[in-house]
Formats: C-alpha cells, sequence, structure tokens
C-alpha cells in the first residue's frame, strides 16, 4: 500500500500572508490541528505547516496579535514530506523518526497533493503491531520537541 492510497487528498491549506485567525479558524471548521502552508493562492507549493502548537507557543504565549500576525511568522518550515508513491511503511518509519503525527505527501516538483495523519495509518494498517509502535514512537517524549 502507498501513501497515495491513504493521504487525505487536497488538504485545506493557508498561506505565508494568512493571519493566525483565519488560520485558527480554518483548523476550526477542518477540526484539524495542523495546516499545510503553501507558496501563495495560486500554488500548490509546499512552504511549511502550521499546527495549533505554532499557534500556542509561537504566538499567544509570546504575546503577538492573531489579528495582524501571519502563519509565516510562526509556521514550521523545516518540513519533513512523503511522496505519493511512499510505502505505507515508509511513511509510518518517517512519522516515528520524527515524532510527528502528520505528514504532507507532495509530488516531484513539491505540489502538496496530500496529507497522511497518524488516524489514517491506524484505520489502514495490515500490520496492528507496526501501526501500534509507530504511535508509540510518535507519543514518546523527546528532547527535541521540549522547550
Amino acid at each position: 500500500m502507498k501513501a497515495q492510497d491513504i493521504m487525505s487528498k487536497s488538504p485545506a491549506c493557508v498561506t505565508p500572508d494568512t493571519t493566525l485567525v483565519e488560520a485558527a479558524r480554518l483548523m476550526k471548521d477542518e477540526n484539524v490541528g495542523v495546516v499545510p502552508v503553501v507558496e501563495s493562492e495560486g500554488s500548490k507549493r509546499l512552504v511549511g505547516v502550521l499546527t495549533d502548537r505554532d499557534i500556542a507557543i509561537r504566538a499567544v504565549a509570546e504575546g503577538r496579535d492573531g489579528q495582524t500576525t501571519s502563519v509565516g511568522h510562526v509556521m514550521t518550515t523545516d518540513v519533513r514530506t512523503s511522496k505519493p508513491t511512499d510505502s505505507v511503511n515508509d511513511v509510518m518509519e518517517l512519522m516515528g523518526r520524527e515524532q510527528v503525527r502528520r505528514v504532507p505527501v507532495v509530488d516531484e516538483r513539491g505540489t502538496l497533493v496530500g496529507i497522511v495523519a497518524q488516524a489514517d495509518i491506524v484505520l489502514e494498517a495490515k500490520d496492528d503491531k507496526r501501526a501500534e509502535k509507530t504511535v508509540e514512537k510518535i507519543s514518546q517524549p523527546s528532547s527535541r520537541h521540549a522547550q
């Protein structure tokens, strides 16, 4: 099974110029904790992701105004991605290694085509033990994420 078989296609996304309030409303409406950030309205080239944690830690905790602060000021830019043809096992390995619950899927040009979430892995996993191990790795405390 490949990433393209389980990914959510054409996920809602924002641009670096989107305000944090707009992005947070989109997260609420879509019931998601992360939105991909694309270069511009006319481009789906992935430039980062915005997580609810980015908003809480890099904006709210620092007293930034959500009406005037743009996504580009607080988004995560060092994003690990998968290709549509990557195996689900490779995606699980990446999630476990990087301790992330969602992985954007991009084509050879870096264009966003989908996103794989931890829930997609668990729902579609043929190897329940491997899926369980992936979830455990993602959930382990890491000095990388402790601030």
